[in-house]
């Protein structure tokens, strides 16, 4: 009796600390369910794009540079053949490659050239050019955190949005077309 009568408040220290935890528990759901935990902001929006010169799949003596690029806006969409969320996406590439209104071109990332075409074979090609990085060194340059990613560069080579993940209908819809036709208006 004499320890409780001397300590009043440490019975309490075990609920206190219950009651924190919960506390911060309650403040984790709360914000992820405000906030998309799949958003990962880009330090390169509004940014030039990184140079780049890289080999064509399909005719490897070839190679397309952020130079020839210029003067053009152009999605560019990073894939591989050994990534299942690339698969998921392809078919949405597929409906939309003529809907976008501008160049859809193919980043072959980390990945052997053969598989790439043996892949783009088996699932077809949406895409308008596709260039192969199989070191994976320049995607390192554009902050590349793996694939599928997708980058809409304006016709001065401005990287104007990114997107982590396959691009869905609603993705398109929401997101990046209104961001193509503001391009298209002279906007950014």
């Amino acid at each position: 009796m004499n320890d409780v009568a001397g300590k009043p408040f440490g019975r309490f220290v075990p609920l206190a600390v219950f009651a924190v935890l919960v506390a911060f528990f309650v403040v984790g759901l709360v914000w992820n369910q405000s906030h998309d935990a799949s958003f990962v902001p880009s330090p390169l929006i509004n940014k030039p794009a990184p140079a780049f010169n890289l080999p064509l799949l399909k005719q490897p003596a070839q190679s397309v540079s952020k130079a020839s690029m210029l003067g053009q806006a152009y999605l560019l969409n990073v894939f591989a053949s050994w990534c299942f969320a690339c698969a998921d996406e392809h078919p949405t590439l597929m409906a939309y490659r003529d809907r976008f209104g501008i160049p859809l071109i193919g980043y072959d990332y980390r990945d052997k050239p053969a598989d790439a075409l043996a892949w783009l074979g088996r699932h077809g090609d949406p895409y308008h050019e596709v260039i192969t990085d199989e070191s994976g060194i320049t995607a390192l340059d554009f902050g590349v955190y793996g694939a599928p990613e997708t980058y809409l560069i304006d016709a001065k080579g401005i990287i104007r949005y990114k997107h982590i993940g396959p691009l869905t209908p609603a993705v398109i819809a929401k997101e990046l077309q209104p961001r193509i036709d503001a391009l298209e208006r002279g906007g950014k």
